[in-house]
């Protein structure tokens, strides 16, 4: 059961480390290339559409299962603890840093211009680094996986 529960840490991990890093270098140079109107509007757009049951189930799902996988096998411990600290770092960034800047682009009006000046760098930088922190969790784990004993 513990093979179980680290190998499903480790994908889900993998999914999360690997959305962020689509995002980081491919959504938002792309975005990045569009005017004001459609970088908001498709940021808008993206930030209704990734909360749906697959997401939340990946993003939740990740540090939830590292943090199970903790207590139920001794060997790789420290690994999936780093993991776990990891993930929870990543998803804390994600709620006091993406989501705020998210809602203030919701809710902002349409002053696209400004309302891309008051959001882009500032959620670059923070996914940039929740990529990172995703990103160190899935190696983490991976490491855990690979120096499990038996």
């Amino acid at each position: 059961m513990s093979t179980v529960v680290l190998v499903a840490a480790v994908i889900a991990a993998g999914l999360l480390a690997g959305l962020f890093y689509a995002y980081s270098c491919s959504v938002l140079p792309g975005l990045a290339r569009g005017d004001d109107k459609t970088f908001v509007e498709a940021m808008r757009g993206i930030n209704v559409a990734i909360v749906n049951p697959v997401f939340m189930l990946t993003f939740l799902g990740a540090p939830l299962l590292a943090g199970v996988a903790i207590f139920l096998d001794p060997g790789p411990r420290p690994w999936v603890i780093a993991g776990f600290v990891f993930l929870v770092a990543t998803l804390v960034i994600t709620a006091t840093l993406n989501i705020p800047l998210n809602n203030a682009l919701e809710n902002g009006g349409d002053d696209y211009a400004a309302l891309r000046a008051q959001f882009e760098t500032s959620w670059v930088r923070w996914n940039v680094l929740r990529t990172l922190a995703s990103t160190a969790g899935f190696g983490c784990l991976v490491a855990a996986l690979l120096t499990r004993r038996g």
